[in-house]
């Protein structure tokens, strides 16, 4: 492992850089390297190891340039260990460059297949091992890092000391339908909560979306918006502050030019911003194998999506019988070829949500009898991880308890860190 060393804020930044196999089932194969980013308080230096999950699939580790949140809560305690999951930030790249160089489609497919939460967990274990030799860690995990730290726990319990997640608890056996289903309810929920709150900006959404119908307008990135992408920035809205952004998104989105209402350039940069998958795209083409367990997903958001009227696809917004509702967490086949950054993995995206043989990412005979302390926040209005699944699985997990509270959305690490990984700090002592 190679390792530099560089100050932030009074702490020690050790990043390093390891090479590990592509498939941990095959040591001997092609290699990759992950990158972490250790954060050591000073004074700090003995204290044990805690490694974070970021969200996903497909995020990054955090990039601090200050030592604020639940990270200076997290220093008080630990060595915090940044992980860049693989295909991330500086661990060897996995997106629409570096992939569709592997050959055809088949061979793009089978390489991605290599990026879920187990390839990620057996990475960690190689970080850990030189980092702590034999010594467990500490895990802490917010929203897909918390599906991440459940793997763990499945299938190397060993290497965890204690793990907190946040907004992260999965359902163990849930198939993917099943899970859009519930997100779908919950993403109906928080629209007609938006809508009450802002009641104009559902006449709005209605009116761009006519007007994307029979006028042509390009996202700064060159492909035409569609209304169904439109759409798709409801994903905002499972966040605390969510309900604001959009809010300001629609206030003022036509100008008049020549006699001719147009969409303005305004709008259309700030729609793009949070529509296009650029740097992102393993979020994207991986979003619905995190729930693939020995079956295909078949894009089981884009067969489900039409069992909820509000959010149908070909639902016309002059009909103002039903309401006209903004989509949430869910990718959708048609997006992975309107959104350029994504259309060269379309096809291999293809093969994956047609791939039958996913293996089980966690098992729940193992969990049952598990012995790692456990403490995960569960938000009740939780727009993209279902409380029901969450709790389910709390009565399943043994040695885990739960936090189930309203007083957060799924961001909350984010805007109240230092509070809640207290909170969970705490309770898994108890």
């Amino acid at each position: 492992m190679d390792t530099t060393r560089y100050r932030l804020d009074g702490h020690d930044v050790l990043a390093h850089r390891l090479t590990v196999p592509l498939d941990h089932a095959a040591p001997g194969g092609e290699t990759i390297e992950i990158f972490a980013r250790e954060i050591v308080r000073d004074g700090g230096a003995d204290r044990p190891h805690l490694v974070w999950f970021q969200g996903g699939p497909g995020g990054r580790g955090d990039r601090p340039a200050r030592i604020t949140g639940w990270l200076d809560r997290a220093l008080r305690d630990y060595r915090v260990v940044l992980l860049d999951q693989r295909g991330t930030g500086l661990s060897t790249p996995a997106d629409a460059l570096t992939v569709t160089a592997r050959g055809d489609a088949a061979a793009e497919a089978a390489y991605l297949s290599h990026f879920r939460a187990d390839a990620i967990v057996a990475d960690a274990e190689a970080l850990r091992r030189e980092l702590a030799g034999d010594r467990p860690w500490s895990a802490l995990g917010q929203s897909y890092g918390g599906f991440v730290i459940t793997t763990y726990l499945s299938q190397a319990p060993a290497g965890l000391r204690e793990a907190f997640l946040t907004g992260g608890l999965p359902g163990l056996t849930t198939p993917a339908e099943q899970v859009y289903r519930l997100t779908y309810a919950k993403t109906a929920r928080r629209n007609t909560q938006y809508f009450a709150r802002y009641p104009g900006d559902q006449a709005t959404l209605r009116e761009i979306a006519q007007h994307l119908m029979d006028t042509e307008e390009l996202l700064p990135t060159g492909e035409r918006l569609s209304a169904r992408r439109l759409r798709q920035v409801g994903t905002r809205l499972g966040a605390g502050l969510g309900f604001d952004a959009l809010h300001y998104l629609f206030e003022d989105p036509f100008v008049t030019v020549g006699g001719t209402r147009r969409l303005s350039r305004g709008f259309l940069a700030d729609a793009g911003a949070l529509l296009s998958y650029a740097g992102r795209e393993l979020y994207a083409v991986l979003h619905e194998s995190i729930y693939a367990q020995g079956a295909a997903t078949h894009w089981a958001a884009q067969r489900v999506r039409a069992e909820f009227p509000t959010m149908a696809e070909d639902a016309d917004p002059a009909w103002h019988a039903t309401p006209y509702h903004l989509t949430g967490e869910h990718i959708y086949p048609w997006q992975l070829r309107e959104d350029p950054a994504l259309a060269p993995l379309a096809v291999p995206a293809e093969l994956l949500a047609a791939k039958e043989d996913f293996p089980a990412l966690y098992d729940p005979q193992v969990l049952a009898e598990n012995t790692v302390p456990v403490a995960a926040a569960v938000y009740t209005d939780d727009m993209f991880v279902p409380v029901e699944l969450s709790q389910e699985t709390a009565r399943t997990v043994r040695n885990l308890r739960p936090w189930i509270t309203n007083e957060y959305h799924h961001d909350g690490i984010r805007v109240a860190g230092e509070h809640i990984l207290d909170r969970l700090i705490t309770l898994a002592r108890s």
